[in-house]
């Protein structure tokens, strides 16, 4: 679902009762007096073989303050600037009204496609409003009825070109993963160049110094920043070709997200929508920099930001900032490195580096161990070295014998890369525990210099090869029941 709509206008003009019909359930509250939405909600959309997330907003009003209605308005042009397509509503029994015609100028500034929809339109009184509707210069309207589900034809051919627009989109920005090797490991690497240049998601808590950080590496103040936690609203993607001192050159597309609190802390519905936006960007880097304020460093949701890097599958660089204003640096480093190898073990390996988003310290050692955690990402492991490997591993820690009868670890290769995935033929796979396989990924880690990076290791059987397995017993059965009817 790459496609992201909208539905927009102003209160009672039918916006979640097309919500409901096109998520096929009754999660929106529908009611005849206007105003009854007030946040956004989200849902999963499907019309005919589409499907896409839509957004039913609060109704839009003329108020630009910090009144209910100005805060409604102020989320509801959030949701415009993150979707790809805007629905926008007006009734067709009204006709177009002074605020319609506001929110049409708005639009068109602001949304990147705006489907105008002159909702219920059932019956003649609906079209004099209909025929209005041109006048807003937004093209052709749809002619709707969302309680009645007509028009949904009309709105389905304008949407189709679109979500297909998206989802090439989509596939065009989406990082390489996962990718399939054969059987002596080899693989087309993607390069990194300016057409797909490497992506890198900047993450953490509020405050941390995320756009700061990327102000410094940009050379210039592209990014809002201040003392207030939370600035940041959305993910802000970046082009830069940085450059390290010799002038060698790698294309980024860098990312700032808005600061990930705690779920239990994430009251605003403006920040719910940031941090999903900030998800949404880890899903679509290869690198992850998990950046720590060196003052309250590994508190909980830096380590669950980190676990959620790792569990999509990205490489991650761990970089601590504020390192100008710390004073015992050489004590702190190693609390630090201690705090991380007890409470990311999944991790292990991973680059700490230190910096200052604030002076430009240690920029040049996040750059190169960026590179580094790319480079580890797309490792290729020969299988023959694999399997050599895997025989002293053996000889060194004999896998468990669970009811006295052992597993045994025939043959092993790499099927993927990004991240780097590993299959073990062996017997019993339903029993191997779980430490045995922790056994095997540390030691892929340590003796192929893969460190930080997440493995998948898949343990598969390789079948009964014995065909006359459960046969002697089948016979015995046989040869019993023969015997006693001769008796």
């Amino acid at each position: 679902m790459s496609l992201t709509l909208a539905i927009v206008g102003r209160p009672n003009v039918g916006k979640s009762t097309l919500f409901n019909r096109l998520v096929g359930k009754r999660l929106a509250l529908v009611d005849d007096q206007p105003g009854v939405t007030r946040d956004l909600r989200e849902g999963e959309g499907r019309l005919a073989d589409l499907r896409f997330t839509v957004i039913d907003t609060a109704g839009l009003e003329d108020a630009t303050d910090d009144s209910l209605q100005g805060r409604m308005r102020r989320l509801t042009e959030r949701a415009v600037d993150m979707a790809d397509v805007c629905l926008f509503m007006i009734d067709a029994r009204v006709g177009v009204t002074p605020t319609d015609e506001l929110f049409a100028d708005i639009l068109r500034k602001r949304s990147k496609h705006v489907i105008l929809a002159a909702n219920k339109a059932e019956g003649s009184a609906a079209d004099a409003g209909v025929l209005e509707a041109y006048n807003l210069g937004l093209g052709e309207p749809v002619r709707l009825s969302g309680e009645h589900g007509e028009g949904m034809t009309d709105l389905y051919t304008q949407l189709m070109p679109l979500a297909d627009a998206a989802e090439e989109q989509a596939q065009d920005e989406a990082p390489d993963t996962d990718i399939e090797l054969d059987e002596d490991g080899e693989g087309e690497t993607p390069l990194i160049t300016a057409a797909k240049p490497l992506q890198v998601a900047v993450v953490g808590r509020p405050n941390a110094g995320k756009s700061t950080l990327i102000n410094k590496i940009m050379g210039e103040d592209r990014l809002l920043t201040g003392p207030e936690a939370g600035i940041t609203r959305d993910a802000i993607s970046l082009r830069i070709d940085w450059a390290d001192p010799d002038g060698d050159s790698t294309p980024m597309r860098i990312f700032d997200t808005a600061g990930m609190r705690k779920k239990a802390k994430v009251q605003e519905k403006l920040e719910k929508l940031s941090v999903s936006d900030g998800l949404r960007a880890v899903k679509f880097a290869e690198v992850v920099v998990v950046l720590l304020d060196a003052a309250i460093p590994f508190e909980q949701q830096d380590l669950r930001i980190a676990d959620l890097a790792e569990r999509e599958g990205r490489a991650v660089v761990i970089a601590v900032n504020k390192w100008d204003i710390e004073e015992e640096k050489q004590e702190k480093l190693r609390d630090l490195k201690e705090s991380f190898e007890r409470l990311l073990p999944q991790l292990r390996g991973a680059p700490l580096i230190t910096v200052s988003a604030k002076t430009g310290r240690g920029l040049e050692r996040l750059r190169s161990a960026i590179l580094r955690a790319h480079d580890v990402w797309n490792r290729r492991v020969p299988t023959a070295a694999l399997n050599r490997w895997l025989t002293a591993m053996l000889e060194q820690h004999p896998p468990p014998a669970p009811q006295g009868r052992r597993i045994k670890l025939r043959y092993m290769t790499q099927a993927k890369t990004r991240p780097p995935g590993f299959v073990v033929m062996c017997s019993h796979p339903d029993k191997m525990p779980e430490s045995y396989n922790r056994y095997l990924v540390n030691g892929l880690r340590e003796d192929f210099d893969m460190p930080g990076t997440p493995i998948r290791l898949t343990l598969r059987g390789q079948g009964d090869k014995n065909p006359y397995k459960g046969r002697r017993k089948k016979n015995a059965g046989a040869l019993a029941k023969h015997l006693k009817g001769r008796a």
